[in-house]
């Protein structure tokens, strides 16, 4: 019920629109699609970084993705390539655990 809630209010009140809006463009973040994905993993041309939780990740993933949950993100950075492109990704209709990965990878540098 909070989630048939959740849509109504997504879809009918402007100010959570507007909120909305505001999030999730307030980058220029790339998506990838899942055919894109695989052609750059293919090439070796990017990490994948599942920021979902461990037990998500042990359930199905990426094959090849590296598996750092959002909380733990910060201080497991040295697990990371550098100079390397990163795709981020977890579960979810919004994916705000990947937009926080890419900001916190940006703040630092990748």
């Amino acid at each position: 019920m909070l989630k048939a809630l959740g849509c109504v209010a997504e879809r009918n009140v402007a100010e959570v629109q507007a909120v909305m809006r505001d999030f999730f463009q307030r980058d220029s973040l790339e998506a990838v699609s899942r055919a894109e994905l695989v052609e750059r993993l293919k090439e070796g041309a990017v990490t994948v970084l599942d920021v979902r939780p461990e037990s998500e990740f042990a359930l199905g993933h990426v094959p090849g993705a590296i598996n750092v949950p959002i909380e733990q993100l910060e201080r497991r950075l040295a697990e990371l390539p550098i100079g390397r492109e990163i795709v981020a990704y977890c579960r979810g209709h919004y994916r705000v655990m990947s937009f926080e990965a890419v900001a916190a990878l940006r703040k630092k540098g990748y």
